[in-house]
């Protein structure tokens, strides 16, 4: 199985958090553009062709070596849920609906913030739905 050190992971989870928070500040549309650019990015090329991870890598480097890592398969699920919070909120703003695009990047901005605290909400999501499936497959 694929991993990816948890710095990595972080750095992933800071980007999002100041674009956001950029977003926030300034609501321009090109801000959540280019956010869902940079995780579409990672989703399609692995975590290794993310910029956030690209940008921090070099300075991780010490940290990397001795951390503990996360499954691939979860932080692609983890990417995905952060690609489709993006696109709602990028087409929410194309449609000018922008309460809708606030309220989209604010639930992906506080997951990814809970992220950093140590709460991964996607994780549990990503449980909930693998014990989902465990029972679908047992009743037959």
């Amino acid at each position: 199985m694929k991993e990816i050190p948890i710095p990595y992971v972080r750095s992933n989870q800071a980007g999002i958090v100041i674009f956001l928070i950029a977003f926030f500040l300034t609501q321009a549309t090109w801000i959540v553009a280019a956010l869902f650019i940079i995780q579409v990015i990672g989703l399609l090329f692995g975590a290794k062709a993310n910029l956030f991870i690209r940008i921090a890598r070099p300075f991780l480097m010490q940290l990397v070596a001795k951390s503990r890592t996360e499954a691939a398969e979860l932080q692609r699920f983890n990417n995905s849920l952060a690609v489709g919070f993006l696109t709602l909120s990028l087409i929410s703003l194309l449609f000018g609906w922008t309460v809708a695009a606030n309220i989209f990047a604010a639930m992906m901005g506080a997951a990814a913030f809970a992220a950093l605290l140590g709460y991964c909400i996607g994780c549990t999501m990503y449980f909930q739905y693998k014990q989902f499936r465990a029972r679908r497959l047992q009743r037959g």
